[in-house]
């Protein structure tokens, strides 16, 4: 349930509802635009009279919401949520791009990694240090000194970094390296850890599942906000179908469905989603143009030679020349990639 608050609403008015929403056992989210304050109710009595509430004072209308996703969906926030990494905001006017190494795997490999995609015009690293691998004996990451390697990188080259979070005892170790979350697709209904990132304010990347409907993937989502961190960044990262040429399919529809249906933004993984390096240029593209908030792509500096994933990662060169045809492509559809372009295309730092 939403209850909308009329535009010049008191803060004192807003509390009484807040209050009495509490007492008839809802969970209360309160998000406040730039017009009005709007109260998302979770949980509760669903059968009592909605007019209980709308006689209050300043409340404008409540809405039953019929989704099964609450503060998800656009009902209860109908305008963009901008997750504010730093001075990184995604979902904003800028398409945001993270790129780096699937994994963590020397020194010498990540910081060149990372100073390669942030002269290319990338503001976050991506890199993980615990890896979930289909098979057990596959290279399981470094570990802590993995993530030690990419924060000096990033540190260095003022980046940001994702990385991955595969399990409850890890949260505390990773959140003090990373400043994003990553929940991979195998875990995107692992709602034990779901709850725990709600608990979190570190911002998180969902990935979609590999079999998910994007009802699924915005339930998953729920668990986060329902449980109080509302940075949470949606990832289409491809889905399992009956193809077989690609690694994975990437619905590149569930974009501009993500946007209709949900207020959060939605970033695409075309590394994952095609698993060839041959691919991930068009699939970028293609992504951007839809509507992407931003990318998250793997570019290793010997990715023939990668402990992971190397067949989907761009070499730095290829990456170099995808961002300069994003720069392209993004102002057509009035969004911008790298405000700060990189001195060695000549634009200046």
């Amino acid at each position: 349930m939403v209850v909308v608050m009329q535009e010049r609403a008191t803060d004192e008015q807003v509390q009484q509802v807040i209050a009495q929403l509490t007492q008839m056992g809802f969970d209360v989210h309160r998000s406040t635009g730039a017009l009005r304050t709007v109260l998302g109710a979770v949980g509760g009595n669903r059968q009592f009279d909605t007019r209980l509430l709308e006689v209050f004072e300043g409340v404008q209308e409540v809405v039953r919401i019929t989704e099964p996703y609450k503060l998800a969906g656009r009902t209860f926030k109908p305008e963009n949520t901008v997750v504010s990494v730093g001075d990184v905001r995604i979902g904003g006017d800028e398409v945001i791009v993270m790129a780096g190494p699937c994994s963590a795997e020397s020194e010498e490999q990540v910081e060149a990694s990372a100073a390669a995609v942030r002269r290319a015009g990338a503001k976050v690293l991506r890199g993980g240090a615990f890896k979930p691998r289909s098979s057990p004996y596959s290279f399981q990451g470094m570990g802590e000194e993995g993530l030690r390697l990419l924060k000096s990188a990033a540190d260095r080259h003022n980046l940001k970094l994702v990385s991955e979070v595969m399990d409850l005892s890890q949260i505390e170790l990773i959140s003090k390296y990373a400043d994003i979350l990553q929940v991979g697709a195998r875990n995107m209904q692992n709602f034990t850890l779901l709850r725990e990132l709600g608990r979190s304010r570190t911002p998180i990347l969902l990935k979609r599942g590999i079999s998910a409907t994007i009802e699924e993937w915005l339930l998953s989502a729920e668990y986060i906000l329902a449980g109080g961190n509302m940075n949470v960044v949606l990832c289409e990262r491809g889905i399992r179908t009956f193809e077989s040429y690609t690694r994975n399919t990437l619905d590149i529809s569930a974009i501009p469905v993500i946007h209709k249906l949900s207020h959060l933004p939605i970033v695409a993984d075309p590394s994952h989603g095609s698993g060839r390096r041959d691919m991930v240029p068009s699939m970028a593209r293609a992504a951007v143009a839809a509507g992407a908030d931003g990318l998250i792509i793997e570019v290793h500096t010997d990715p023939d030679h990668a402990l992971s994933d190397g067949a989907q990662s761009l070499y730095p060169n290829q990456f170099d020349g995808l961002m300069a045809e994003l720069r392209i492509i993004a102002p057509a559809i009035g969004r911008a990639i790298c405000l700060e372009p990189v001195t060695r295309r000549g634009w200046g730092v």
